[in-house]
């Protein structure tokens, strides 16, 4: 469908991504202005471990190697964010951690309250291996929109390589 049309010059895909990235810092900055969530909003983000600018511990990398799922509901703390990241205390099994989570790292976004849901793809792997998990048999092509009404945005980029 788009062979034959020249690769364009503005990166439009980092510009949308960057762009619905900040989503996340903007649902966020509120939260760590009032120490709360509202209502009873939650938020489940994924982000690659050892992306560039994470900051967690050790022990959390070894136990996730690749790519981890925070909740923030009930018992987070400290809770600061700013334009490129934001960091927030979480107890697993029961040690006090804080971590620390560019918006580049996250991978997806869900507020299971409002079924919300933003994905990203994550361009640096620190291996640098492209595709870590290689294409199983059986992956089926890219699913049709769901049209029922629930507000969930998938972004899917195909770069060129």
């Amino acid at each position: 469908m788009t062979e034959g049309l020249p690769d364009s010059l503005i990166p439009y895909d980092d510009i949308v991504q960057e762009a619905l990235r900040a989503v996340v810092g903007r649902v966020l900055g509120p939260v760590a202005e009032t120490g709360h969530l509202p209502g009873t909003h939650h938020f489940y983000i994924t982000f690659k471990t050892q992306a560039p600018g994470v900051d967690i511990p050790q022990r959390l990398i070894e136990r996730f190697p690749d790519e981890m799922t925070i909740v923030l509901q009930n018992r987070f703390w400290d809770l600061t964010v700013d334009e490129n990241r934001f960091s927030v205390g979480l107890s697993f099994n029961q040690v006090p951690s804080k971590l620390v989570i560019p918006y580049s790292a996250i991978t997806r976004f869900q507020d299971p309250e409002v079924q919300f849901e933003l994905g990203f793809h994550v361009a640096d792997d620190p291996q640098g291996d492209p595709d870590p998990h290689g294409s199983a048999e059986n992956d089926e092509p890219v699913g049709k929109p769901v049209e029922d009404g629930s507000n969930v945005v998938a972004v899917d980029f195909k770069r060129k390589k």
